[in-house]
């Protein structure tokens, strides 16, 4: 796969993304890593456990920084500091639910607890905009999307996990977000990652994170409705045209978003994209447009 960042060059506009639960679990785990190997990019991550926080920050890398903020609605929650880190969370764990699983409920459990005052994407002077956002905080997600109302008019790109069943006590579902998602103008897109567990006493001794067939939770995609693309800006096509290719490889609908860019600009992307994309002489001529 080319990279689009490359063809566009400078013409490329800059990404701003924003990670809600940065918590560092190595580079293959940043949805956006693809972004991160150009300097055409602004990144600003949340983690509200303070020396997870200090810790992403002392890595130092060159265009970003992370503040330790819980990420919701505003208002005073508890939070449950669990001792696998990356389960913690503003929602109770669901012990009915989760401890019959195999290597589930055993990394859900609450080691401290504290009130503490969440704060709305919405109120944060230290975000000029967001393209790009990505939500990971275990059932919190539905919570930082209705503080963000404001920015969710000019993001392209969300990326926000999504859990089928109530791991957590009273946690929004993934119907819920797609609701919530649609209303503000974004179309499911790609489910990227779905995992699950065994139920309990079956585990599988090489993986005991694997699963049979049940489905607890994935990462969601979701875009700026495809059908209305002619609404977007020229400088929204581009930008979610950009994402898509550079993260998800979703050439047609980058393509499709270049086409409507070209509709807006004349600047004839469309064409020299389709040639890169299937290594022809020529490109055929687009589709029309709705």
């Amino acid at each position: 796969m080319f990279s689009l960042i490359d063809m566009l060059g400078r013409a490329c506009p800059v990404i701003d993304i924003v990670d809600v639960g940065a918590l560092w679990m190595g580079e293959q785990d940043l949805a956006y890593r693809a972004l991160l190997k150009h300097d055409r990019f602004r990144l600003i991550g949340f983690e509200p456990v303070a020396a997870e926080c200090d810790k992403l920050n002392a890595m130092g890398r060159k265009g970003q920084r992370f503040l330790p903020y819980f990420i919701g609605d505003g208002t005073e929650r508890e939070f449950r500091l669990n001792n696998a880190p990356m389960t913690s969370s503003l929602y109770e764990p669901n012990r009915r639910l989760v401890d019959r699983f195999a290597a589930l409920g055993e990394l859900m459990i609450p080691q401290t607890r504290e009130r503490v005052r969440t704060t709305r994407l919405d109120d944060i002077p230290d975000i000029d905009a967001i393209d790009f956002l990505k939500l990971d905080i275990q059932g919190g997600e539905l919570d930082a999307l209705r503080g963000a109302a404001r920015h969710l008019q000019r993001a392209v790109v969300i990326e926000t996990e999504v859990e089928f069943v109530p791991l957590y006590e009273g946690q929004p579902l993934f119907a819920e977000l797609d609701q919530e998602l649609r209303r503000h103008g974004f179309l499911l897109h790609a489910l990227p990652g779905t995992s699950g567990r065994t139920f309990r006493p079956l585990r599988d001794p090489s993986n005991p994170a694997a699963t049979i067939n049940q489905v607890l939770w994935a990462d969601a995609v979701y875009v700026k409705d495809f059908s209305r693309l002619a609404v977007l800006s020229a400088e929204q096509l581009l930008r979610m045209a950009v994402i898509v290719h550079e993260v998800y490889g979703s050439v047609d609908l980058a393509a499709l978003c270049l086409q409507h860019y070209d509709a807006k600009t004349k600047a004839g992307l469309w064409q020299v994209y389709i040639q890169r994309v299937t290594g022809a002489t020529t490109a055929p001529a687009p589709p029309p447009l709705e």
